[in-house]
């Protein structure tokens, strides 16, 4: 995914900075709930289940899912973004959604099985993206 610079990531902070500290060495995780067992992301500093502020922690996810919903970006938000792109909501087989870019030349439909690539960014972070993995689109290109 080539356009990004650190400066226009998210920077760390106490919520976030153990995910983004997973994606340095390439590691998917998701926000548990040691509370109630629930499964969310991005880390928030509290629980969108049962509201817990000191339950919570982060725990390996696989890095496989399906495509919830996607658009394909034809015009960059700024210059020197190639284009087209795919934005995507992929479910995680864990359960929560994650907002990604898809990559690979394809023609992509919901339902369709992905895995996690990863793309380095200049500060040692690491952006997730996913990748097909079935042949076939499982439904019509809404």
């Amino acid at each position: 995914m080539s356009g990004f610079v650190p400066g226009e990531v998210p920077a760390a902070d106490e919520v976030t900075g153990g995910w983004w500290e997973a994606t340095r060495e390439h590691r998917l995780t998701v926000q548990s709930c040691t509370a109630c067992g629930h499964l969310q992301h991005p880390p928030r500093a509290l629980c969108t289940s049962c509201g817990s502020l000191e339950h919570l922690e982060l725990v390996p996810a696989a890095g496989t899912g399906t495509v919830d919903t996607f658009t394909t970006v034809h015009r960059a938000l700024r210059p020197g973004v190639p284009t087209p792109y795919v934005l995507a909501r992929v479910r995680l087989d864990e359960g929560p959604l994650l907002l990604t870019r898809l990559t690979g030349e394809r023609d992509w439909a919901i339902g369709d099985l992905v895995s996690i690539g990863w793309v380095d960014l200049a500060d040692g972070r690491a952006l997730p993206v996913f990748h097909s993995t079935n042949t076939e689109p499982t439904e019509e290109t809404p």
